[in-house]
């Protein structure tokens, strides 16, 4: 009988994972801080938002920090502040979640796609200089799947250049890049912390600056209520007492409630996830087909809270064998895991063809001086990019028993990988998805 799982042998995971998998963490001390909003009837008031708003510029080091419903209003909220406008290009990652590009457009910009580095994921700094024309304002980065960009070239171009450079930290809070938190890098920084993210208090999000003037336009978008005489930049202050994008993008103090409690453990809780997560990468090292996605020792880069864990796949060292059916392996030891990360958003129909605002023509292209659009080809590391990773165990603590076994799922399928040739039916046209991401480990339906 084969020692592999899918064709009947033992599985290598047997250990009960306990809370091993369990986030976020809530204590009676998260639960009080929402009872005590709950009962005063808070909810929609801005006194703990600004508390948590303090707390969190000051862990961040950052000057300033807006407190958003969610993630996706924090990045709106972030173009605005950087006078992303109409007839305007922002550059960004093809690959990504859809929220780091898309609020370009109700602010009449488009947007220019842009390769990842195969080996980071992240924005490949050589591929973007050539992109920028006189119509670029901002450079969106992201720190995709929690790993830091190289964000030393990025800066060097933007200033270069004189436009903006928008830090998309929804995976990656926490992180350090050459010693510096992802986020406080760039222009502003912008991120997501719904429930299934590292940092973890609901559905909200944060913006960070120390620029004044970007921190004022991004309160006078979408926070009506701090449009008031407080806002210095001179051409803002005649419109005062109205959100000049006429939206309500408040956070709930529910979750900044959660927030405050959650910070106050964060960095603790991030070191035990680091620890937990490095040591199953070190029990990987040398495995043929299978790489680990981090930065290198050496660095003084890490990973922060490893949001959306995954792996880097080297089917050559496995005489080919596809990324699907080595998941399929993997994933029968009783080790869930799936191929594939988010899908190229430059050859989505909504990126080339849909007229969403009534132009008379694809929005892509609505407010261009040209058609921007990227067809099939043009940027074949984002387009190969799902046949090359995988997801992998998000490890909440350091149990080096547990964390043993998953481990040896992933070298139990390389070491018999061979049995697995015969019936690979190869990989799927597309891996992953517009929206994907595993929030949660194990995989929940």
């Amino acid at each position: 009988m084969s020692e592999l799982a899918l064709f009947g042998g033992p599985k290598a995971v047997t250990k009960d994972p306990a809370d091993i998998f369990t986030w976020p963490i809530i204590t009676d001390e998260d639960e009080q801080a929402v009872l005590d909003v709950l009962r005063r009837g808070g909810m929609s008031g801005s006194d703990v938002t600004m508390q948590f708003e303090k707390e969190y510029a000051e862990w961040q080091g950052s000057k300033y920090a807006l407190g958003m419903c969610n993630g996706t209003a924090a990045l709106h909220s972030a173009m605005f502040g950087c006078k992303v406008g109409v007839g305007d290009e922002i550059i960004c990652p093809s690959v990504t979640y859809w929220a780091s590009a898309l609020p370009a457009f109700s602010l009449g910009a488009t947007v220019v796609f842009c390769e990842s580095d195969p080996v980071s994921l992240c924005i490949d700094p050589n591929d973007i200089e050539h992109r920028i024309t006189e119509r670029t304002k901002a450079i969106v980065v992201v720190h995709y799947l929690g790993h830091p960009c190289d964000m030393d070239p990025i800066m060097e171009i933007a200033r270069k250049h004189n436009i903006k450079v928008i830090e998309d930290v929804s995976h990656a809070q926490g992180a350090l890049y050459k010693g510096r938190l992802v986020g406080a890098i760039g222009d502003v920084g912008a991120m997501s912390c719904m429930s299934g993210k590292s940092l973890a208090i609901g559905e909200a999000g944060i913006l960070v600056t120390n620029d004044q003037e970007i921190y004022e336009r991004a309160a006078v978008f979408g926070l009506y209520e701090r449009f008031n005489d407080s806002i210095e930049t001179p051409d803002l202050r005649p419109f005062k007492g109205l959100p000049m994008g006429g939206y309500k993008y408040r956070m709930h103090q529910l979750s900044s409630a959660v927030g405050r409690v959650q910070l106050k453990y964060y960095d603790e809780r991030v070191e035990e996830i680091q620890k937990g997560m490095n040591y199953f990468w070190d029990l990987l090292e040398g495995v043929p087909g299978v790489k680990s996605h981090r930065p290198a020792n050496d660095s003084n880069s890490t990973m922060g809270g490893w949001y959306a864990a995954h792996g880097r796949y080297a089917p050559e060292e496995l005489d080919g064998l596809s990324v699907t059916r080595f998941c399929q392996a993997v994933s029968a030891e009783a080790c869930g895991i799936s191929p594939g990360c988010n899908s190229a958003l430059h050859l989505h129909p909504l990126l080339n063809h849909a007229d969403i605002y009534g132009h008379g023509k694809p929005t892509r292209i609505a407010n261009s001086n040209r058609d921007v659009r990227q067809p099939e080809g043009s940027l074949p590391v984002s387009e190969g990019i799902g046949k090359l990773v995988y997801s992998i165990p998000w490890f909440k603590h350091c149990r080096p028993d547990v964390i043993e076994e998953y481990a040896n799922a992933f070298k139990k399928v390389s070491a018999n990988y061979l049995e697995l040739l015969a019936e690979d039916q190869g990989n799927p046209p597309r891996l992953g998805g517009w929206h994907f991401f595993q929030h949660t480990w194990p995989a929940t339906k």
